[in-house]
């Protein structure tokens, strides 16, 4: 079995990062609702900042890798231009998509979604990042704050959770070879 380097990019992009992302998310929801006093001691408290900062901050690193690989390497291979003529689009996955009414959707929602809608994921989930480490101990007492970051970061999930959808349901009706 082998696989070509788009193939390859493809996966680091989507079952790699994208996944990576998604699959992260767990712990840092977990480590935002459980930043409580009540829950913890001094000790703890610090400890638990210290782990949710890192956490957050590397899930934002890992989803701005994750749309900046799908964008700047993935993506000009889909949206590649048959040359004049052709009649066999398999290699050219946007084009394979618009040339088919029943497939042109997966191009004109899906990736729109992709191209625009999620990018907002890693500008939210950095601003969550963010906070947690401006805010730390603050971020813990004030539970309308941590309630704002924890509903940031189900937002930044939920887009890129839509994002990797679409993505795997484009490849499968139009792979990049």
């Amino acid at each position: 079995m082998s696989i070509t380097s788009r193939e390859f990019w493809t996966l680091v992009h989507g079952m790699g990062l994208g996944a990576l992302f998604l699959l992260s998310f767990a712990g840092g929801l977990a480590g935002l609702w459980s930043l409580r006093p009540e829950y913890l001691t001094n000790a703890g408290m610090h400890e638990r900042l210290g782990r949710l900062h890192w956490g957050v901050s590397i899930m934002a690193v890992i989803c701005w890798l994750t749309v900046i690989s799908g964008t700047w390497i993935v993506y000009p291979w889909y949206r590649a231009k048959p040359p004049e003529g052709a009649t066999n689009l398999a290699a050219f996955p946007r084009s394979f998509l618009m040339a088919n009414e029943a497939l042109a959707r997966w191009h004109s929602f899906g990736m729109e979604w992709k191209e625009h809608v999620a990018w907002l994921s890693p500008f939210i989930v950095t601003a969550v990042a963010f906070v947690v480490l401006r805010y730390r101990e603050r971020l813990a007492t004030n539970d309308k704050m941590r309630q704002t970051m924890i509903n940031l970061f189900i937002l930044s999930f939920v887009l890129a959770g839509i994002a990797g959808a679409l993505g795997a349901l484009i490849t499968k009706a139009a792979p990049i070879h």
